[in-house]
């Protein structure tokens, strides 16, 4: 088994990367596997709405110029899936929201079914604003959503200091292992057959 940690900070070392390695140590303890992806400082496009993954069915945006298809090509491989970002005024990180959106739409089945998390790493305050956003779109996509003894949160700000919350680092540990017990619950269990969606417009 395998777990996808995506790192929504421009900062490779700060306080977000401390936090999902604190679960990562933790899942390489209970001999589950996992990778680091870095968001890094280079841009990620925004969703245009341009429909064209749908069009050519193949599980890819049809930008190919940032981290979005490689993302997704490897989720292909994992069997969970956590997304760390730091809180900007009350919410995620932006690139990381434009990567989730884009690549939720265009590859949705590549993390269908799957356990997911949200981890936000703040100063003072907006991390369960930011946290919130985060788990919503694993509810579009079946993801149960994998919780720990507090709200997935972690505080520092300036670079390691999040190694010094003690709650927040005990926070990340139980979340791996609650993540590493839904993962063996699950293991070889396929995805329900759920019922062909009916969207419902309310303007007529």
């Amino acid at each position: 088994m395998k777990v996808l940690l995506i790192n929504g900070s421009p900062r490779k070392q700060g306080n977000t990367f401390r936090a999902l390695s604190e679960i990562a140590d933790q899942l390489h303890k209970l001999d589950i596997d996992s990778e680091i992806i870095q968001l890094g400082t280079k841009p990620v496009r925004g969703c245009i709405a341009c429909c064209k993954c749908a069009e050519n069915g193949n599980g890819r945006c049809v930008f190919d110029d940032d981290l979005c298809n490689r993302v997704t090509e490897t989720m292909r491989s994992c069997d969970a899936l956590i997304v760390g970002t730091p809180v900007y005024y009350g919410q995620p990180n932006g690139s990381v929201l434009a990567l989730m959106q884009r690549m939720f739409y265009s590859a949705g089945e590549a993390f269908k079914g799957k356990p997911a998390a949200g981890v936000a790493v703040c100063r003072r305050g907006g991390a369960t604003a930011a946290l919130q956003t985060l788990n919503m779109p694993f509810q579009i996509l079946h993801m149960p959503i994998v919780t720990s003894q507090y709200w997935n949160i972690v505080y520092g700000r300036a670079e390691g200091e999040a190694a010094l919350d003690a709650e927040g680092m005990q926070t990340m540990r139980s979340l791996a292992l609650n993540m590493a017990r839904i993962l063996r619950a699950t293991a070889n269990q396929p995805v329900p057959t759920y019922e062909p969606r009916q969207p419902m417009h309310f303007i007529r």
